[in-house]
């Protein structure tokens, strides 16, 4: 028998006699349900749009309330959407896997409807992960053979990327907020911040990698081409760097400090590397500048990259000690 505090029983109108459910949290404690399985109701949430807005401010107000965990967003405007403001909104909805239900010149209501409580995480973290890894993968390819088709074959991946992200963004705070659905997700609370920040590296190692695309694609767009010898370097620092950031990946998920400790000491080689890039590009490719600042925004982008694996070994040994 469990005693209701009256107040609780009065906020979802319960009565005697409702069926309320119980479920058995990670933490081992107890949670309880007004109904049987019953669900939330969706968080509403309306913004009131200026017709002088601007589009980023737009986009960021609506990303703001996604990841907040807002489901129903209904969007007003004091005079009428001006075109700019329309497309800036219908880009953002496309990039949030949400849908447009009512639309006229003066308001816009768009709702997610996907069902977060049969999400996986660390299924949605792989497959970012995954994407990104291809998308590196790629970049060294059109790298080695200066390829710019290949090169622009990346930027695609980024969005996918850039929407898994703001859904996993989404998913990781309300489970941190909310118990029940990290019981339903099979995660720990204390989990979801490391996850967030996992989810968040990867990010920057897309974005990086597109960096190098953008420097691929301009070096031939002015038909110019980097030096075999200084190829050679970038590649060489370039494989390094993907070693570690997949490896570190697979240390994470498998919970393996050892490997993460090797991991983080070989990412002495890519630092040696980029010094013998830099010695390189100065010294061979004085004469012409727009080669050497490609060359250090490429150089730039491989050192980050590998850095961002080191720091995810980090957080695999630093989880490695946590208390279960």
């Amino acid at each position: 028998m469990i005693s209701l505090p009256k107040h609780w029983t009065n906020l979802n109108e319960l009565k005697k006699g409702d069926v309320v459910s119980l479920a058995i949290q990670r933490d081992r404690s107890l949670a309880v349900f007004p109904g049987p399985g019953s669900k939330k109701r969706a968080k509403e949430i309306t913004l009131h749009i200026d017709p002088s807005e601007k589009a980023k401010t737009i986009k960021r107000n609506i990303i703001a309330c996604y990841l907040n965990g807002y489901s129903d967003i209904k969007l007003f405007s004091k005079d009428i959407f001006p075109v700019f403001q329309q497309k800036a909104i219908r880009n953002i909805v496309r990039i949030l896997y949400m849908r447009i239900m009512e639309c006229n010149a003066k308001n816009m209501h768009i709702v997610t409807l996907m069902d977060e409580s049969k999400a996986s995480v660390t299924s949605g973290i792989q497959r970012i992960h995954i994407l990104s890894d291809s998308m590196f993968q790629d970049v060294l390819s059109s790298l080695e053979t200066q390829d710019p088709l290949l090169a622009k074959t990346s930027f695609q991946l980024e969005d996918d990327i850039d929407h898994f992200s703001y859904f996993m963004f989404r998913l990781l705070r309300r489970a941190a907020l909310d118990s029940a659905l990290a019981n339903q997700l099979d995660i720990e609370i204390s989990d979801c911040l490391d996850y967030q920040t996992l989810v968040h590296l990867i990010e920057q190692v897309a974005n990086n990698t597109s960096n190098i695309a953008k420097h691929i694609v301009l070096l031939r767009d002015r038909q110019l081409k980097i030096s075999e010898p200084l190829i050679k370097l970038m590649l060489n620092a370039g494989n390094n760097a993907h070693a570690i950031y997949n490896q570190a990946v697979q240390a994470f998920f498998s919970n393996s400090a050892d490997n993460a400790a090797e991991i983080i000491e070989r990412g002495k080689l890519v630092e040696k590397s980029d010094q013998e890039i830099a010695t390189w590009a100065f010294l061979h490719e004085k004469k012409n500048p727009v080669i050497i600042c490609a060359t250090c925004s490429i150089r730039e982008s491989i050192k980050r990259i590998a850095e961002y694996g080191r720091e995810i070994a980090l957080y695999t040994i630093h989880r490695s000690f946590s208390p279960k």
